[in-house]
């Protein structure tokens, strides 16, 4: 729907401030708080632990924990922002529920996207059961012994095994044969975003490649919200987590129709403002639902160089109730930069040689602590293909090196 009762862009730290609360200030949640400042927002920076990267350039900041509904009600209250924006899914959606329902904030997109999206189950059967989606098969299991009975009665190996509440990967095994049964349940158990002992089992789609498709839910007319969608992004996965993206990936007409019809049926039943990253299987023409996020993905980091405007600044645009474009500008890549070592503090050796790559830059998140798989950067190139593009990020990323400081 359009914004409701949504005060005009002002003067941040003034009466007149329009005032967005971030929940999640991770390195997505920064670059959504610089498109907000850009247009003149006043944004609150919400995370579980201090010097978040968006945290360093809000204009304040708190740590919470964010699954406490009395703390987030609390913080709300004493911040009375006009929007907030969930940027991770381990939230205390009934507190946000009840925020909405009270008129105390507009939750993006909305209180019941953020609650639906928060849990695999939840999307799943909206997805699945009330749109008709194609989806694999799937069940749910709270228990080892649950998770080999449904693969047994009929999911079958291989097949992927996920927490129901978890993000970028975390959590996410394939299962081979019944020997990866423990494993997995051991990992998906230590991934979760809570302590939710309670898992999908997927049925594995022999795919020729997965994409996201980046949909825009944005005022078009005054009184009415279009849907708008970028070129479709492709991506490369380890263990679940993105390590590459590329745009536009190459689809045949019917898979890109495809494609858009059903992001345009997830995201409409979800409803609100805003990009939803909306993860799909593609094998030749036909497509299967996967996943959605309400909220900017992190193989659209891919966007900074490739779209006239990025995720960030549309997610920004479309939450302010302000037109959007989503035209691509030049072929784009990303790469992830790991942090290799685990350390409090890093150094980053080689960037200018990295830059020196033709039409390539950098995001350095500034994350307070490094893991040797913790996402520490991005590299980004655009190209005049988008094979050059990746083998121009892929230069980059290799030529950044992270040290412990």
């Amino acid at each position: 729907m359009p914004p409701v009762n949504l005060p005009p862009l002002g003067t941040p730290l003034s009466d007149a401030a329009l005032r967005v609360m971030l929940l999640g200030a991770g390195e997505l949640g920064k670059e959504v708080i610089i498109a907000l400042q850009r247009l003149g927002a006043e944004v609150i920076a919400v995370d579980r632990y201090e010097h978040a990267p968006g945290q360093q350039v809000a204009h304040r900041a708190h740590v919470i924990d964010m699954t406490d509904p009395q703390a987030l009600r609390a913080l709300v209250l004493a911040e009375r922002p006009h929007l907030i924006v969930p940027e991770i899914e381990a939230i205390a959606t009934q507190a946000l529920l009840d925020i909405e329902a009270e008129g105390l904030a507009e939750v993006i997109p909305t209180a019941r996207a953020a609650q639906l999206t928060m849990n695999r189950e939840g999307i799943r059967r909206l997805a699945a059961e009330e749109l008709g989606l194609p989806t694999s098969p799937y069940a749910f299991a709270e228990s080892l012994d649950e998770l080999r009975g449904a693969i047994d009665a009929g999911i079958g190996y291989p097949c992927v095994v996920k927490p129901v509440m978890s993000s970028s990967g975390k959590g996410q095994s394939v299962l081979r044969g019944p020997q990866d049964l423990q494993p997995a349940w051991d990992y998906a158990m230590a991934g979760g975003r809570v302590q939710l002992p309670r898992v999908i089992v997927e049925g594995f789609i022999d795919f020729d490649y997965e994409i996201t498709q980046l949909t825009v839910r944005a005022a078009q007319a005054p009184g009415e919200v279009g849907t708008f969608f970028c070129e479709p992004i492709g991506h490369l996965q380890e263990r679940g987590d993105y390590i590459e993206s590329w745009q536009p990936q190459p689809m045949s007409p019917r898979a890109l129709e495809r494609s858009r019809e059903i992001s345009g049926r997830v995201t409409a039943a979800l409803g609100g403002r805003g990009v939803f990253g909306v993860e799909l299987f593609v094998r030749g023409d036909d497509v299967w639902f996967s996943e959605v996020s309400p909220r900017p993905h992190d193989t659209g980091l891919v966007t900074l160089c490739s779209q006239r405007q990025s995720e960030f600044e549309l997610h920004a645009r479309a939450i302010l109730g302000l037109p959007v474009d989503t035209a691509l500008r030049e072929p784009g890549a990303s790469a992830v930069i790991y942090g290799g070592v685990d350390a409090r503090a890093l150094r980053f050796e080689g960037v200018a040689q990295a830059l020196a790559v033709p039409r390539a830059d950098l995001r350095l998140f500034g994350k307070p602590e490094s893991f040797a798989r913790r996402r520490m950067g991005v590299a980004l190139a655009a190209g005049e293909d988008i094979e050059q593009a990746r083998e121009r990020a892929r230069r980059v990323a290799a030529t950044v090196r992270p040290v412990a400081a």
